[in-house]
C-alpha cells in the first residue's frame, strides 16, 4: 500500500503542480488537508485489490518454501488451510465497508474542500437538455447552456398548479447578468398566461427579469457522492428524482460501490490463494504476473460496466455486482482444480 500510494501522490503531484504553485495554498493545507485524506480515499478505493496482490506474494512464499506441502500431507484439508485467509479477510472487508459507508466521506469533505478552494470549481454544468424543478411546480429548461459565456438558448419556465399549466414563458435566448441578483435578459420571448378559460399571450425583443433560481442548481459536482455518508447520499438521490433530474447514475454507483468493492476481497482472496499455492517452477514471479493480468481485468470490468451503466442504461446496482459474480465463478474454477 506504502508503495502504490507513493506512486499515486508523485502522479498527482506532477498534475497539479502548477495550481499549487498559482494559488499557493501552503504547506500544511497541502501535506494535512490534501494528501493524508488522498491517501485514505485511495488506499480504501484499492483496498480489495491490495489484499488480493498481498495474498498473492504471501501465499507464493509459503508454495516455493513447500510449506503449503507439509501443511496439506500432514492432514489438513485444503479448507481448514483457507479459514484464516476468510477471517482476516472478513476483519478487512466489515473496517473498509464501515469507512465506505460513513468514515471516508468525512475524510473526502476536507480533500474535495481543498481542491474547491485551490485546484478547480466543483461545478460542470451539462450542455444540452437541462430539466429542473427548481421550486414546486416550477419547471425550467434549456435546450443548450454555455456555461463560459452563462448562455442558454431554447429556454422556457413553465408554472404548474397540481396538473393545471398556469403559465409558460419561453425565449430563444438567455443571458445571465448578475449572479448576486438573479438578474436575467431574455431574447425574443413569449409569455402565455392562462387563467381558467382565459388566456393572455404577450412576447417581445428583449425581457429583463429576475428569475429565483441559480445555476448551481443546474450544475453537477461530479465528486458531491464522495463527500456524502450514504445516510445523506440516499436522502440526496431521493432529492434528485424528484427534481427531474436524469444523472443519478453516477451517485448511485457510487453509493452501491461501497459496499460491493470492499465483498470483492472475498472473491480475490479466494482466487489468489488457490492461484499460489501450487509450487511451480521458475518460482513465484509466474504466479505473481498472474495475480496482477487478473486484477487489471477486474478493474477493466469494473470500469466497463460502470460506463454502461451511466450511458446506456445498465442498472447501477447490477453493474456494481456483475465483476464480483463472474469473478467468483472464475475463483472457484481455480479452487477446484487447486492442489489439495
Amino acid at each position: 500500500m506504502a508503495i502504490i500510494m507513493s506512486i499515486s501522490i508523485v502522479f498527482d503531484v506532477s498534475e497539479k503542480i502548477d495550481s499549487f504553485l498559482r494559488t499557493d495554498p501552503g504547506a500544511y493545507e497541502i501535506l494535512v488537508n490534501y494528501y493524508f485524506n488522498f491517501v485514505i480515499y485511495y488506499s480504501n478505493i484499492f483496498s480489495s485489490l491490495l489484499i488480493f496482490i498481498s495474498v498473492i506474494i504471501f501465499t507464493s512464499k509459503l508454495a516455493q518454501n513447500s510449506e503449503v506441502i507439509s501443511i496439506l500431507s500432514s492432514g489438513i484439508s485444503f479448507n481448514r488451510f483457507l479459514r484464516p485467509y476468510f477471517i482476516a479477510t472478513t476483519i478487512l472487508v466489515v473496517f473498509s465497508i464501515v469507512s465506505n459507508h460513513i468514515g471516508v466521506p468525512y475524510s473526502n469533505k476536507i480533500r474535495l474542500n481543498f481542491e474547491d478552494t485551490f485546484i478547480h470549481s466543483p461545478y460542470h454544468i451539462q450542455k444540452t437538455n437541462l430539466h429542473r424543478e427548481v421550486e414546486p411546480g416550477e419547471i425550467v429548461y434549456f435546450e443548450r447552456f454555455t456555461a463560459l459565456n452563462k448562455v442558454g438558448y431554447n429556454f422556457s419556465i413553465e408554472n404548474w398548479d397540481g396538473d393545471v399549466l398556469k403559465s409558460k414563458l419561453m425565449a430563444d435566448r438567455i443571458i445571465r447578468n448578475d449572479d448576486s441578483t438573479g438578474h436575467w435578459t431574455l431574447q425574443n420571448y413569449f409569455i402565455r398566461t392562462i387563467d381558467g378559460t382565459n388566456e393572455v399571450i404577450k412576447s417581445g425583443d428583449k425581457l429583463d427579469t429576475v428569475f429565483n433560481f441559480d445555476l448551481k442548481d443546474f450544475g453537477q459536482n461530479l465528486d458531491l457522492a464522495q463527500a456524502m455518508d450514504s445516510f445523506e447520499l440516499n436522502a440526496y438521490i431521493d432529492k434528485q428524482r424528484s427534481r427531474g433530474a436524469d444523472d443519478l447514475a453516477r451517485y448511485q454507483l457510487e453509493l452501491h460501490q461501497r459496499t460491493s468493492l470492499p465483498v470483492a476481497a472475498y472473491v480475490l482472496m479466494l482466487m489468489g490463494v488457490s492461484i499460489a499455492s501450487r509450487k511451480v517452477r521458475g518460482g513465484m514471479g509466474l504466479q505473481i504476473v498472474i495475480g496482477v493480468i487478473m486484477a487489471f481485468v477486474y478493474l477493466l470490468f469494473l470500469r466497463m460496466f460502470s460506463v454502461s451503466a451511466m450511458n446506456a442504461g445498465l442498472h447501477p446496482l447490477i453493474a456494481v455486482w456483475i465483476p464480483n459474480i463472474l469473478f467468483g465463478f472464475i475463483s472457484l474454477y481455480f479452487y477446484r482444480t487447486a492442489a489439495k
